[in-house]
């Protein structure tokens, strides 16, 4: 998934719990503080190994699931779940910047269009993994992203270049299309079902690239550095 034209503030008073999140003393813990947990968590591993307990899950899913079915398929997001923007999204101090150059890595800020167009994300490990495990299985794999259109030649470089090669398709956002994402999703899924392939697992890091069904499970990859509504 990836932010497209997301503009929020979040205005919290400061003795406010923040529900499912620890606080400290009942308090919404400090914005730096939380960045700096961030920043923690995808160095210690932890955000890989969380990632691969779900994308373990969806494998043994999809191997016992494939031979059972005519055409089996399966759905991947892009950003945060098949490639990683860490790069840019450190350079940027978690902030969303979609224009302007990003020719200063790792220092700041990057602009989220230059970033994508340059192809050097890397790939998410244990989707890389669970991406060939299925097509072992004879699985079609679509892409399914928010990004534009006009990115499409440097996103298939992209994947290409760190080991995804094979997919069956690839859909992407038209120029100006101000469809919301879950629904844009929905639809591009509901266009592989007609084709007559069953779709048996959808991955993705977004709850909202999961919803409107086409799909027999969806499995969540944990995100814990943006939210797309």
């Amino acid at each position: 998934m990836r932010r497209k034209n997301l503009s929020i503030i979040l205005l919290v008073p400061l003795f406010v719990v923040w529900p499912g999140v620890p606080s400290f003393g009942q308090r919404l813990p400090n914005l730096g503080e939380i960045k700096q947990r961030l920043i923690q968590y995808k160095k210690s591993g932890a955000y890989e190994r969380d990632i691969a307990k779900v994308t373990t899950k969806a494998q043994k899913f999809i191997e016992k699931r494939a031979p059972r079915v005519n055409k089996p398929a399966m759905i991947l997001d892009i950003d945060e779940t098949s490639l990683s923007n860490w790069v840019e999204l450190v350079a940027n101090d978690f902030g969303y910047f979609p224009g302007g150059t990003c020719d200063s890595l790792p220092a700041g800020p990057c602009g989220v269009h230059s970033w994508e167009l340059s192809a050097r994300a890397d790939a998410i490990a244990p989707t890389l993994t669970l991406y060939k495990a299925a097509r072992a299985k004879g699985v079609a794999v679509f892409f399914i992203s928010g990004r534009p259109v006009n990115e499409q030649a440097a996103t298939e470089e992209n994947l290409r270049k760190v080991g995804y090669d094979g997919w069956a398709g690839m859909a992407l956002k038209p120029i100006g299309d101000s469809t919301p994402v879950d629904a844009f999703k929905t639809a591009e899924r509901k266009k592989i079902a007609a084709q007559g392939f069953t779709i048996i697992a959808n991955i993705a890091d977004q709850p909202s690239d999961l919803r409107g069904g086409y799909a027999e499970r969806t499995f969540l990859i944990p995100d814990p550095f943006y939210r797309i509504p």
